[in-house]
């Protein structure tokens, strides 16, 4: 543990969630090949396109619609929509399709639990913090089992950007009536993260190296708070 600001009058605590209560990358993984499987079989000439196309067709769209930046669902449906009109399909069944190939990835995106070791964790500081979720993905909460854990989960879209834009840690603020500088968001990120929280006015700990994918601190970067190496890290900081 590393401290480089003293965190202090802390009322509440949020939590990044992909990456920094679980590895991430395996759930991402399975899914985007779970929504393949379901496009070559329920849309064949999907068949045609590889994964390269359909990262460039997003890309392209990002470009063209800024604020699909901001909203993975949104910028997933207008690809998978964009790409199955261009390669043949009806506009209706592009809409169609598209909803359901979110739905599919949707679902396994989220088809895992949080172990029980974090949900301990959040038990124990729930006894003295309130605790949220603010999350640039779309994961389900509930279903990952963290609905016992935050009063709420923020999640960007509908005009609320990604961190680090500070949108989320406004409305956080506000939902749970503290002052910016009240709130400790720990998260895995130095530009999401700690740089969002910090532009925010609220105090950060910085989860490093999260599952081994970084060791050090950007010569350009916010310092964080708190540097911690892992997440039972937060006991030691934050429990009497």
């Amino acid at each position: 543990m590393r401290c480089y600001l003293r965190p202090q009058n802390i009322k509440a605590i949020s939590f990044d969630l992909d990456d920094t209560l679980y590895d991430n990358y395996p759930h991402i993984l399975r899914a985007e090949e779970q929504l393949i499987q379901f496009l070559h079989q329920q849309y064949p000439l999907t068949q045609n396109w590889h994964f390269h196309d359909w990262r460039i067709l997003k890309l392209q769209l990002l470009k063209q619609h800024p604020e699909l930046a901001h909203d993975t669902s949104a910028a997933r449906v207008a690809t998978l929509e964009k790409g199955l009109a261009e390669l043949g399909y009806s506009d209706a069944e592009a809409k169609l399709g598209a909803q359901a190939g979110l739905d599919c990835f949707y679902y396994h995106r989220s088809d895992f639990k949080v172990s029980n070791e974090v949900l301990k964790l959040l038990s124990e500081l729930a006894k003295y913090y309130r605790l949220i979720g603010i999350t640039n993905g779309n994961v389900d909460a509930k279903r990952i089992g963290l609905s016992d854990s935050f009063e709420f989960v923020l999640h960007p879209g509908n005009g609320v950007r990604m961190k680090p834009a500070k949108d989320m840690f406004d409305l956080a603020c506000e939902r749970l009536n503290i002052e910016h500088k009240q709130l400790l968001h720990v998260g895995d990120s130095m530009n999401a993260d700690v740089k969002g929280a910090r532009l925010a006015g609220c105090q950060s700990v910085w989860l490093n190296p999260s599952f081994g994918r970084v060791e050090t601190i950007p010569i350009t970067a916010i310092l964080p708070h708190v540097e911690i190496t892992a997440l039972h890290g937060l006991a030691h900081l934050l429990l009497p």
